[in-house]
């Protein structure tokens, strides 16, 4: 095992092609040892390099309308009438913490999703 750190992307593509060669590794050996360190130098090396930001909290609530198959009207017990959903979509008014609580809560929405971009 020739394990080095991951200092740019041909560093990180090197530990890809590796990755692939050993990826049904059998547990208990060298090679399924050296699959779970390049796995936690690839993470450490992507996160710093490639960091994946929150969604947008209206672009969140509009994928899970995609995903449930929801309409705005399925919003209104989380957000409240009809005119504050359009509102709330489109981006006119803000989620309150109210609002953001009943989302999470009650369509499993992230808070880091519904949290981000607010001051």
């Amino acid at each position: 095992m020739n394990i080095k750190p991951i200092r740019n992307d041909e560093d990180l593509h090197a530990a890809f092609r590796r990755l692939e060669a050993i990826y049904q590794a059998e547990a208990g050996t060298p090679e399924a040892d050296e699959m779970e360190v390049l796995v936690t130098l690839v993470e450490v090396y992507e996160n710093k390099h490639y960091p994946i930001q929150a969604a947008d909290p209206i672009e969140a609530i509009k994928f899970r309308m995609d995903q449930q198959g929801l309409t705005p009207r399925d919003l209104e017990q989380y957000i409240g009438p009809s005119g504050r959903v359009s509102e709330v979509l489109n981006g006119k008014r803000r989620l309150s913490l109210a609002m953001i609580k009943r989302l999470h809560d009650g369509l499993r929405i992230p808070y880091e999703s519904l949290l981000s971009g607010t001051a």
